[in-house]
């Protein structure tokens, strides 16, 4: 009796969903980088029930055309990449055509989109089918709309926090997209409230200032240096403004939100004997580089990288910071 088995295509889609999305926080980034990509300058998230019941994005990006919105639901289809050679220089927040797949695996969407000199079209899909698609009246951009996240999921559905835990994860996704793009405006809105809108100015310091706060904001000191092939950009507070843990650490490569151990350590080593035990300072910096030069394919949240010259990476941020 055989013991391996081929399990079906809608287990390994399951599976597979699980590792892209493993709670309403994971669907926004998704959907949100999305936006980015496709040139919006201004998205609008609305949530419910913690993202459970409802997730609306809505962008003015380029949008899609009909045949391509029909596709763009399958796995590995993606309009970033079209062979090997463009993983050496990924320049896309999004590119290995999962995220889309992932999240309807789990969910109830409905999809809005219109390209410029093309028809609007709108689906509606359960679990990655499509069951109805028909022509619609919209503008340019591209709204999608998730409902019953988890709904054919009951594993994952029991790991689930609380309305307003969940609510405070994507809290934090829209900050982090906010402070990498000042450019694009952006505004969230949990269970009918507006909870942040950002001007899309492009001034980052008035980005920090939104999601921050007046006080943080007004102990910032601005960061600017080069090292190598590194260009370091952003704010960081003053010795006298810390905080107890982290969790204001904010660090961009090219644009895309990144936890870095070893970028924290290159920050706090040009704070040495100035900031007392168990305070650390806040930070909002951009590293620039080529994109030859970082590995972004390391992860499926795509949170973490691996850089050419971790050294480079590491004198860069230390030195520019040092230096403001």
């Amino acid at each position: 009796m055989p013991v391996i088995h081929v399990l079906s295509p809608h287990v390994a889609d399951l599976i597979a969903a699980g590792e892209v999305v493993e709670r309403p926080a994971s669907a926004v980034k998704e959907l949100l980088e999305n936006a980015v990509d496709a040139g919006a300058r201004t998205v609008v998230l609305e949530l419910r029930a913690g993202g459970r019941d409802y997730i609306r994005v809505t962008d003015d990006g380029v949008g899609m055309a009909p045949e391509d919105a029909g596709v763009c639901f399958l796995r590995h289809a993606t309009s970033k990449l079209s062979d090997e050679r463009g993983l050496e220089a990924i320049g896309t927040l999004g590119f290995r055509g999962e995220a889309l797949a992932a999240i309807s695996a789990v969910s109830r969407i409905d999809l809005l989109t219109k390209a410029e000199d093309s028809p609007g079209v709108s689906l509606h899909l359960d679990a990655g089918q499509i069951t109805q698609e028909a022509p619609a009246g919209c503008p340019e951009g591209t709204t999608i709309l998730v409902r019953d996240l988890f709904y054919n999921t009951p594993a994952r559905m029991k790991f689930m926090k609380s309305d307003q835990a969940e609510a405070s994860a994507v809290f934090l996704a829209v900050q982090q997209q906010a402070l990498a793009h000042p450019e694009i405006a952006f505004r969230f809105l949990k269970d009918g409230a507006e909870q942040l809108s950002t001007a899309g100015s492009g001034d980052r310091m008035a980005a920090i200032y939104t999601v921050f706060g007046r006080e943080i904001a007004n102990n910032m000191i601005e960061v600017k240096g080069s090292w190598e092939q590194f260009t370091v950009r952003g704010f960081v507070t003053k010795p006298t403004c810390t905080r107890g843990n982290r969790s204001y650490q904010y660090f961009f490569v090219n644009s895309r939100f990144i936890k870095s151990r070893m970028l924290s350590a290159a920050l706090e080593e040009a704070y040495k004997n100035q900031l007392m035990v168990g305070r650390f300072p806040v930070c909002v910096l951009e590293i620039d580089l080529p994109v030859q030069a970082v590995d972004v394919n390391v992860h499926p949240a795509k949170t973490e990288v691996k850089f050419l010259s971790e050294r480079g990476a590491f004198d860069a941020v230390h030195y520019a910071v040092l230096s403001a």
